[in-house]
C-alpha cells in the first residue's frame, strides 16, 4: 500500500518524512521492500550485459522486453503484432506488468510511425488506459495506427487485446517528436 502524505505537511515541495508521525517506520518498510535478497542479487549479477552501439543490433533492453513479438501485418501507417506474455515481464501477481505494457505501447507506436515512412522519433507523451490483466502465456494482439503528423510531431493509437477472449488489456495514445529536415 502506498502512502501519499498530506500536502500541508510538505516543506519546500518535498515531503519531510522525519517530521511525519510513523515516518521512520514507513521509510524502513520502503527500504526493506526495495532491497534485494541474496538470490535476487545473484540473479542480477549473472546477467550477461555487453556494451551496445546504437544501430548495430538490438540492445539488451530491447531483447529482454520485446523478445517473442511477431509482426503479423504491416502497411503504411499501421501494423499488427502478436505477443505471448512471458514470465520475465510479469509482476508479483503473475500479470503482465504495467511497465511492460507501457513499453509495448512505446515500441509498437514508434514502429507504426516508421511504417508510415517517417524516420525514428523520440517519445514525448504517452497516455495509457489499463483495462484488464493479461497472464503468463496469454497471447495478445497489438495493433497500432498513426493518428497523424503536424510538423515534427506524430501521434499513434495502440491497442492491446487478448487474442483468445477479445478482452481489451490496454489502450494507449503516444506522441512522438523528431527533428524536421533542414532547409539549408
Amino acid at each position: 500500500m502506498f502512502y501519499f502524505p498530506n500536502k500541508s505537511r510538505r516543506r519546500g515541495g518535498v515531503w519531510d518524512w522525519k517530521k511525519e508521525e510513523g515516518g521512520e517506520e514507513m521509510m524502513e518498510k520502503a527500504r526493506e521492500t526495495l532491497s534485494l535478497g541474496a538470490e535476487e542479487s545473484e540473479r542480477v549479477a549473472s546477467l550477461d550485459v555487453r556494451p551496445h552501439r546504437a544501430g548495430d543490433a538490438a540492445s539488451f533492453y530491447e531483447g529482454f522486453a520485446l523478445r517473442g513479438i511477431r509482426v503479423d501485418r504491416i502497411q503504411r501507417g499501421s501494423l499488427s503484432c502478436t505477443f505471448k506474455v512471458p514470465p520475465r515481464l510479469t509482476d508479483v501477481s503473475g500479470n503482465l506488468s504495467a511497465g511492460a505494457i507501457a513499453n509495448l505501447v512505446d515500441e509498437v507506436g514508434a514502429a507504426a510511425i516508421h511504417a508510415d515512412g517517417h524516420h525514428m522519433k523520440v517519445s514525448v507523451d504517452m497516455s495509457i488506459s489499463y483495462m484488464s490483466t493479461a497472464k503468463v502465456d496469454d497471447e495478445l494482439e497489438i495493433t497500432s495506427s498513426v493518428l497523424g503528423h503536424k510538423g515534427g510531431y506524430s501521434g499513434t493509437y495502440v491497442l492491446l487485446r487478448n487474442k483468445t477472449t477479445g478482452v481489451i488489456v490496454a489502450e494507449g495514445r503516444h506522441s512522438l517528436f523528431g527533428n524536421l529536415k533542414s532547409k539549408i
